[in-house]
């Protein structure tokens, strides 16, 4: 008998929910989330396990590869597809979401989703660790901000070096706001510290990774995008082809149709919100500040005809595809040959 399992994971506890290949439930139950214990937990069921279904989260990448490694096919299941079938039920427990996951793997109604080596979790560690200190500092400084305008004292527009100066200019004189402003100065300091150090890796890291670097080899993209494009994309032999990774990370406009209704909205803003941002980012800094190259004039074409907003956007999209292919192609980017078609990349090869 095929059995297929569902699990609904937390931190510390895993429902699991086993149904048959009928539709009937054979077991139920609760074990600790982890691979070792799901395992043990598993191993007591009666019959052939065909399929292990569990949502994609924190958790789930490392619960799914300690289950690979026992020997039994697990699979993760798409967060959004996973949550909107789930909303169907009136009442939401654990256990009920098990028993959900585990019908929706027995259905076969549900889009898998890649689990990321763990090579490519600890590349994503170093620029997610950078991002978080980066927007507690920011935050640091628009808390100063916040404090001295309630006196009326408005720091303005000023670099990131003369900031602290700024702050101890307009405290002077104040002892509260001096006591007050100190110990704040003194931990964006630290945090300023510890950032610059960060990128300093993130700069090495891009640098000795031979992708990265022929990622770089195009305008506007730097090491953290090159970085976060290699850690979500893992493996790019998992795509068929170069243009799925537009649709993938989210920046294809969604269409809602039924009837004689049929309406195409703003992006699906599926897939990975970090490296959705960073392509745009990218696609910002090609348009107004990167070196001129058919893909800049592309976009600024685009621009006239349709406007900034959705030019930005169609060109991240694009740069995502052209990324996807130097590294499948093991090239890089040439900027002043323009493509002879319009779906097609100009790449240069790496001499031998």
């Amino acid at each position: 008998m095929k059995l297929f399992v569902g699990l609904d994971v937390s931190l510390a506890k895993t429902a699991v929910c086993v149904v048959s290949e009928h539709g009937k439930i054979v077991k139920e139950g609760e074990t600790e989330s982890a691979p070792e214990a799901l395992a043990r937990w598993l191993d007591e069921l009666d019959g052939c396990i065909a399929a292990i279904g569990l949502e994609a989260g924190p958790l789930s990448q490392w619960l799914h590869r300690g289950l690979t490694e026992t020997g039994l096919d697990a699979v993760l299941m798409e967060t959004r597809q996973v949550k909107g079938a789930l909303k169907a039920m009136p009442i939401k427990t654990a256990r009920r979401d098990a028993e959900g996951i585990a019908r929706l793997l027995h259905l076969g109604w549900f889009r898998p989703v890649h689990c990321k080596s763990v090579s490519a979790q600890e590349t994503r560690a170093v620029p997610g660790a950078r991002k978080a200190i980066q927007q507690n500092m920011i935050a640091l400084e628009m808390s100063l901000r916040g404090l001295l305008r309630n006196f009326g004292l408005k720091v303005g527009a000023i670099s990131r070096g003369r900031f602290e100066a700024r702050i101890q200019e307009l405290a002077e004189g104040n002892p509260m706001l001096e006591t007050a402003t100190a110990p704040m100065l003194r931990a964006r300091e630290t945090l300023r510290q510890e950032l610059a150090a960060l990128e300093k890796q993130v700069r090495q890291l891009a640098q000795d990774d031979p992708v990265c670097h022929r990622l770089m080899t195009m305008p506007g993209i730097g090491a953290v995008v090159a970085l976060t494009f290699r850690a979500a994309v893992d493996d790019p032999t998992r795509f068929r082809s170069s243009k799925r990774v537009g649709p993938w990370v989210g920046l294809t406009p969604s269409r809602n149709q039924s009837g004689e209704r049929d309406v195409s909205g703003g992006i699906t803003k599926a897939g990975d919100v970090n490296l959705r941002r960073a392509l745009c980012q990218a696609a910002t800094v090609m348009m107004n500040r990167g070196r001129s190259t058919w893909l800049r004039t592309w976009g600024a074409q685009l621009a006239q005809r349709r406007g900034r907003k959705i030019a930005m956007v169609a060109l991240a999209r694009r740069i995502a595809v052209i990324l996807h292919r130097l590294w499948i192609d093991n090239t890089t980017f040439q900027p002043d040959a323009a493509p002879t078609l319009p779906d097609r990349m100009t790449r240069h090869p790496l001499p031998a």
